[in-house]
């Protein structure tokens, strides 16, 4: 199993092209990087955490949510999303495939030591660019069936169907 885990924080601080702290409310931002990975992780099947700080919150308890196929951490009082990247990477490191993206050095010095993959800002928005493109390329390759579910039913099925629809169904018309 791989999983990858991005410092939420601090990847919308990075991606100052994709997210405006300016005219976007921190919510909003949040809810476009998760939807952003969101579709990263439908195209690359890997666990991906997103974690955000909520140290500063007064009595703020570490909170887990699913947000479509993604996990998202709320961190506790007095803990960082690095504290809870490095718990995870410790514990997790020698048993899985964990790759932390965050442009903190500190903490990409810390994540390899403990068996992690260190992943720059930057690596990972090319990833995920290049993992849209490879989904629309891969998407636009398939022939396109008008009628998708009416190929799948048997013909004999397909014909009364036809006939009920044209209104000549049970009522001994052909």
């Amino acid at each position: 199993m791989e999983y990858l885990l991005v410092d939420g924080y601090n990847i919308i601080n990075a991606w100052t092209d994709t997210f405006n702290l300016q005219t976007e409310s921190l919510e909003d931002c949040r809810n476009k990087l998760l939807n952003i990975m969101s579709n990263y992780q439908g195209f690359k099947k890997i666990r991906v955490i997103v974690v955000f700080d909520a140290h500063l919150v007064k009595g703020s308890k570490e909170k887990h949510e699913t947000f479509d196929n993604i996990t998202v951490v709320f961190t506790k009082e007095n803990e960082t999303a690095d504290n809870y990247i490095e718990r995870f990477v410790h514990n997790m490191g020698s048993l899985h495939t964990i790759r932390v993206a965050t442009s903190d050095y500190l903490e990409q010095t810390i994540v390899l030591s403990n068996g992690g993959i260190r992943m720059s800002p930057r690596e990972l928005k090319e990833e995920v660019e290049r993992a849209a493109k490879n989904a629309r390329l891969d998407m636009s390759s398939r022939p396109i069936n008008a009628n998708d579910i009416m190929s799948r039913i048997d013909s004999e099925l397909r014909e009364k169907l036809e006939k009920f629809r044209r209104g000549k169904g049970d009522r001994g018309e052909a």
